[in-house]
């Protein structure tokens, strides 16, 4: 079995999650059991962890909880070979040709994404540029830097609460259907 510290030079470990490693487990067994989320997860894709299979059933369990914003039916296909090859079920040919087809879904939705966005942009340069000309200079740029500032600390506070419960989950299944191996 590989020590704390071994596992922590090997993989260069952070020294804040090192430091908790050490001060709070006897082995690596025990970082797995009580880790935060984000340290688990670090630990579970280092090199020889976790199996193959193991990683590729995460990335697909993954992907799975954002299925409902997948549109094109191409993308859960690829997510059902990807399964199933993960499960000794589809050939790498048949991964291979959903990849594919799953790369062709993404760039279809990317360009129409990038459609709406420019039509957006245009819709609010309008707006922006109507707004500019109807009130004056200072106070619309003033509104405007409040309004982004508030903006942006609501934004970036989502997104970590998001992470943070994606991550919890993520270990979650992880400690639920993966055997780490620490050798």
């Amino acid at each position: 079995m590989i020590t704390i510290l071994d596992f922590c030079a090997k993989h260069d470990a952070c020294e804040e999650g090192q430091s908790w490693a050490v001060a709070n487990c006897k082995t690596m067994a025990e970082v797995w059991a009580t880790a935060k989320p984000e340290w688990l997860l670090w630990v579970a894709t280092r090199e020889g962890v976790l199996t193959d299979r193991e990683l590729r059933l995460l990335a697909v369990w993954a992907a799975r909880q954002v299925q409902h914003l997948m549109p094109d039916a191409r993308s859960i296909a690829a997510l059902d070979v990807a399964e199933r090859h993960a499960n000794g079920q589809a050939t790498d040919e048949e991964l291979d040709a959903a990849r594919a087809a799953a790369r062709d879904a993404a760039r279809a939705a990317a360009w129409d994404a990038a459609w709406a966005a420019a039509r957006d942009a245009a819709r609010a340069a309008a707006w922006a540029a109507a707004r500019a000309a109807a009130w004056d200079a200072a106070r619309d740029a003033a509104r405007a830097a409040a309004w982004d500032a508030a903006w942006d600390a609501a934004w970036d506070a989502a997104w970590a609460a998001a992470r943070a419960a994606a991550q919890a989950k993520q270990a979650a299944w992880v400690r639920e259907n993966c055997k780490p191996n620490f050798a």
